[in-house]
């Protein structure tokens, strides 16, 4: 407990616990709409865009959230419309585009020579966090928990079924888009914490780890929002007191949770 107590009159804790809850709810409800619609990936490779962007505004001297956010966002309408009207589909055109991108973004510092520690946007540091990322996460976070809850109906149509939203008057295309910039968003905003390698674990597992015991999609996402924060809370006490990287452990416990309502649901079953 000592521990504990110590560890948040650090300054820099407590900006990364404000940015991390803040992330986690995000990353939370939208992974549950990416997962439900096979679309999870995506979140990788808009954050692998992310690192590139990072990368290029180190070596440009730029505010990397101000230059990466719009790039990130225009990749994402990119891949939408690509899906729409290319032979590219899926899982190969994110893996051209992580591909891509990780490679542009390592040869850009590398040749120009620039003091960056890479490793830093690839799996995230607490020191790298500033007042501005959380007056930034702060606000862009209200933007989306608050789009969401206002379009919270139509995401769930579009979510099981497009075809049957778009009958009924639902603009897809509309809030396809909308939904695209949300997630591009939320992996902005945690790359400072996660890195662009870790990001999208945020997404992911809050949702798999739901669904092993809820079924109801309301559920799921209220679940999931109460997983996400309680493993990132959980996940940057531990790597402060095992003095392990805050990224890592966060992913590693939602992992174990993953793997205990795995057991809880096979349990279950078998009853």
């Amino acid at each position: 407990m000592s521990n504990i107590i110590e560890m948040f009159s650090y300054s820099f804790i407590i900006k990364a616990f404000i940015v991390g809850i803040l992330i986690s709810l995000c990353a939370s409800l939208i992974g549950v709409s990416l997962v439900l619609r096979r679309n999870s990936m995506i979140g990788d490779g808009l954050s692998h865009v992310g690192f590139g962007a990072f990368a290029i505004a180190s070596v440009l001297n730029f505010t990397p959230i101000y230059f990466a956010l719009p790039i990130v966002i225009l990749s994402s309408f990119l891949i939408l419309r690509l899906n729409e009207n290319s032979k590219l589909h899926g899982d190969s055109l994110i893996a051209l585009l992580s591909s891509s991108s990780l490679a542009i973004g390592t040869f850009t510092v590398s040749i120009t020579g620039v003091n960056t520690d890479i490793n830093n946007y690839l799996f995230g540091s607490i020191l790298s966090i500033s007042n501005i990322d959380i007056i930034i996460s702060i606000i862009l976070s209200i933007f989306v928990i608050s789009l969401y809850i206002f379009s919270y109906n139509k995401i769930f149509a579009i979510t099981f079924d497009e075809k049957f939203a778009k009958s009924i008057g639902i603009n897809t295309n509309l809030y396809n888009i909308l939904f695209a910039v949300l997630c591009s968003i939320v992996v902005v905003l945690g790359m400072r914490l996660m890195g662009s390698l870790l990001i999208s674990s945020l997404i992911i597992f809050p949702t798999l780890t739901s669904m092993m015991i809820y079924k109801k999609f309301k559920s799921v996402v209220i679940s999931s929002i109460i997983i996400s924060t309680i493993s990132f809370i959980i996940g940057l006490i531990s790597s402060y007191i095992l003095n392990t990287p805050t990224g890592s452990t966060i992913v590693i416990i939602n992992l174990l949770v993953f793997i205990i309502f795995k057991i809880v649901s096979n349990i279950k079953s078998i009853k």
